[in-house]
């Protein structure tokens, strides 16, 4: 007899994400919420928009920031994972559309509870309606990149699709409060330090545009490195803000 699904709690965090936020959340239609016993977690660092509104008609649980103090993506995504009920945790960014979702959540299921396993990440692309060939070459070396530091042994995965059991993210203490940039680097360095990290290189999440468009990939890669750098030096973001685009 197969053992029971567990409660898989999807985190969400947003700001001021209107635009976008719908068409993410009604890719969890009531067939694969109940499939697969999804819980959906809108965490929401103050928006002054619809987010909220949008939020309320088709997520279980939306977290609301009542201090109204300036939070960091990793803020928001500690603060769902506290009043989710899961006991499997999936954090997605309000702009991310999973390729199949039939497929990926049925694959998490037979991955999640492999021994040794600390954290499942996958492939990110571009939306495939906006994709353009630029789009296609600089995902398409990330993501080999990624899989190819994950197969080394060392843990790597980009923000917008970060899978680990509530057991897993409490024993590092969730993300860090203070990293405001590259938060997704130094979550995944401490997860590589009670487990491996699986790169998942059939599945894959789209993310929007939105960012390469307005700034261009040279200056996203050079903050991206430069963060990076801050954080495995001195564990903290030069950044004081990952400016929102929307």
């Amino acid at each position: 007899m197969n053992a029971p699904l567990e409660t898989i709690s999807v985190i969400v965090p947003t700001l001021n994400e209107e635009k976008l936020l719908e068409r993410m959340l009604r890719q969890f239609t009531p067939p694969l919420v109940d499939r697969f016993r999804i819980e959906l977690v809108v965490s929401d660092g103050g928006s002054v928009d619809r987010t909220l509104e949008i939020a309320g008609e088709h997520a279980q649980t939306v977290v609301t920031n009542g201090d109204g103090i300036k939070q960091t993506i990793a803020m928001g995504r500690n603060l769902g994972a506290r009043r989710a009920k899961g006991s499997v945790l999936i954090f997605l960014n309000a702009d991310t559309l999973i390729g199949d979702p039939e497929s990926f959540f049925a694959t998490v299921a037979a991955e999640i509870d492999r021994p040794g396993l600390a954290a499942l990440t996958c492939r990110v692309e571009v939306y495939p309606d906006e994709r353009r060939p630029l789009d296609r070459a600089f995902h398409g070396f990330y993501n080999w990149f990624f899989a190819a530091m994950n197969r080394a042994g060392m843990g790597m995965g980009r923000g917008e699709c970060h899978i680990m059991k509530r057991e897993v993210f409490e024993s590092v203490s969730g993300y860090s409060d203070g990293i405001a940039a590259g938060e997704d680097y130094d979550m995944f360095r401490r997860l590589d330090r009670v487990g491996r990290i699986k790169f998942l290189e059939n599945v894959v999440v789209y993310e929007s545009p939105r960012r390469y468009r307005r700034y261009g990939y040279f200056y996203v890669t050079v903050s991206w490195f430069i963060n990076f750098l801050a954080v495995f030096f001195l564990r903290r973001s030069i950044l004081s803000e990952w400016k929102p685009v929307r």
